[in-house]
């Protein structure tokens, strides 16, 4: 008897989260195309050792600067490396250093907001003076200073995008906070003697989730396109890792006339990225948001 109710009990929660999904889909369709844009990379960076056709790193300068034909469906670049296998595997840097840096920056930016909201005064003041500070900088100038500063590679890379994010992220959410604060069951709960850590972590946090998602989806485009900047500046990732701004910094400069597949493929997947994330984004604010749902 209990069997059968456990198991009716998980049928209909899979058929609830498949009604979530198929209602996502007719509601915003767009959203959805940059969701399915997304598996496609996200499944490209798990898989590339199997999708990829050739070693993306090796070098056969007998086919240098061979145009898309059958054996190499993207062409060559000017070491004879194949582009399609590098666009696969850059999908792995790219969605590494996107997701690491939007993630850490998002959580640490609502945790800060939240935090700023709670307690207010004197709290409060230093850390948006702070962040007043930070917003000052334009975010690639900020990234590109940090870069300098501690050098080229992956980690580098993600802690120079994470930090500006941080303090954009602590705005929102410190907005959202400030209503909260007031909120009757905040208030019931500081009345019953509830410690600052409870209410900030099981009151405040939980009921910003929504405007987090929001930043941390849109972030994660800006990110792509910060990794590739500065890639391609050659501040970023360092050869021969495969990556969209190394390899549209190679291509770009030097071979635009002899060989435009190396320009046009990596740019393709960033602009591809970016947009997908945008997409998603807009589509998560206005489901998450009651004054936006139609």
């Amino acid at each position: 008897m209990q069997t059968g109710l456990a198991q009716e009990a998980t049928l209909l929660r899979k058929a609830h989260r498949q009604n979530i999904v198929l209602r996502f889909v007719r509601r915003y369709p767009l959203g959805a195309f940059g969701a399915g844009v997304l598996l496609v990379f996200a499944a490209a960076a798990v898989f590339a050792d199997q999708l990829a056709p050739h070693d993306p790193i090796a070098n056969n300068f007998a086919v240098m600067f061979r145009p898309p034909s059958p054996e190499y469906p993207l062409g060559t670049d000017n070491f004879g490396r194949d582009v399609l296998s590098r666009i696969i595997f850059g999908a792995r840097t790219a969605l590494l250093v996107a997701f690491t840096s939007s993630f850490v920056g998002a959580t640490l930016g609502a945790l800060l907001g939240v935090i700023s909201a709670h307690f207010g005064g004197w709290v409060d003041d230093l850390i948006q003076r702070i962040t007043d500070v930070i917003l000052a900088f334009p975010l690639i100038i900020l990234a590109l200073a940090m870069v300098a500063a501690l050098g080229t590679g992956t980690l580098n890379v993600i802690i120079a995008i994470t930090i500006p994010m941080i303090p954009r992220v602590s705005r929102v959410i410190r907005a959202s906070a400030l209503a909260l604060r007031e909120m009757p069951f905040v208030e019931a709960a500081r009345a019953l003697g509830a410690s600052d850590a409870r209410i900030i972590l099981f009151h405040l946090l939980p009921n910003v989730v929504a405007p987090y998602l929001v930043m941390l989806t849109a972030f994660l485009g800006q990110a792509i396109l910060l990794e590739a900047s500065l890639s391609f500046l050659g501040l970023g990732v360092a050869e021969p890792t495969p990556a969209w701004g190394l390899m549209l910094r190679g291509a770009a400069t030097q071979f635009a006339e002899r060989a435009p597949w190396l320009a046009l493929a990596p740019g393709m997947a960033i602009s591809l990225g970016v947009f997908a994330f945008n997409l998603l984004g807009d589509a998560l604010r206005d489901a998450l948001d009651p004054r936006l749902r139609p």
